[in-house]
């Protein structure tokens, strides 16, 4: 399990590093990429929520799971 200090830590660097890819791309007119980059940054803070508590990742996975046999 994370700490909160590399929660922290980990937060901040994927924030920065995503937002400045976003900015970059609408300055440049590129919404498509901009879109990916969001896409993407939701994945990284979905899969960092993931890792700080698995529990409810199992939760999704089996409601997911539950779903698809539906």
């Amino acid at each position: 399990m994370m700490t909160s200090h590399q929660l922290a830590d980990e937060l901040k660097r994927i924030a920065t590093t995503q937002v400045s890819d976003i900015t970059r791309a609408v300055k440049e007119g590129q919404k498509s990429i901009a879109l990916n980059e969001v896409r993407d940054m939701a994945r990284r803070l979905g899969l960092l929520a993931d890792a700080f508590d698995p529990e409810s990742a199992a939760e999704k996975a089996e409601t997911v799971d539950g779903a698809q046999a539906a």
